[in-house]
């Protein structure tokens, strides 16, 4: 893939906003994964954020904690990576501050480079189905629950910021997949993107869900 030797690596910094910043702001960006032959990298087309304590779709909804969701409450910039329906891992970057248990969840990727190796990884399906869902572009990638809790800047997995003054058009739809807050418009996607999970039905016209106003829903 063209350039993505050169982009630079995400700061923590980046990661020390609210995840509904974040995400929108991920969009774009390059997530490579491995070394050698076995690197493959892909676009980030598609996020969701998720407020942490105060958000009823969060896996750390009112402070909850278990064996599981340990690294969803470590530093900003590190990797919350969970299982879905008992087979899926899905790679989520923690952010805000510790304890808020706060991060945007990678969604979706336009594969870049190694998509033979993707292909290889998730069966032979077409190109579009390479990385259209968290659960499939965890495969592509190789991401396990190894990868749960660690730096992601000195992890085998990182984020590289999108080159030059280009900045895609977002849109904003509500999350899916979940039944908790389903309707709060939190979903993040690249407009004309042909590589998110799910085509959006239409542009977002929410209202948008602030932490102060994520606060009142919880009470």
């Amino acid at each position: 893939m063209s350039g993505t030797g050169r982009a630079a690596t995400l700061p923590v910094s980046f990661f020390q906003r609210p995840a509904d910043v974040v995400a929108r702001e991920l969009l774009g960006a390059t997530v490579v994964a491995g070394v050698g032959r076995d690197r493959t990298a892909g676009r980030i087309v598609e996020t969701e954020a998720y407020l942490g304590h105060v958000d009823p779709a969060s896996h750390g909804y009112r402070h909850r904690r278990h064996a599981q969701n340990q690294a969803l409450y470590g530093p900003a910039g590190s990797w919350y990576v969970y299982l879905s329906y008992g087979m899926h891992w899905c790679a989520n970057l923690v952010c805000g501050v510790p304890g808020e248990a706060s991060a945007v969840l990678l969604r979706a990727l336009e594969p870049v480079e190694g998509l033979a190796l993707m292909r290889e990884r998730r069966g032979g399906v077409v190109d579009r189905e390479l990385c259209s869902g968290p659960g499939k572009l965890g495969q592509a990638l190789a991401i396990t629950r190894d990868l749960d809790g660690s730096a992601m800047r000195r992890s085998n997995v990182v984020v590289r910021a999108r080159q030059g003054d280009w900045a895609p058009s977002v849109l904003v739809t509500p999350r899916i997949g979940i039944t908790k807050a389903a309707d709060w418009p939190l979903r993040y996607l690249i407009d004309g993107s042909p590589w998110t999970s799910r085509k959006a039905s239409r542009p977002a016209r929410h209202r948008l869900i602030t932490r102060t106003q994520a606060k009142v829903t919880e009470q």
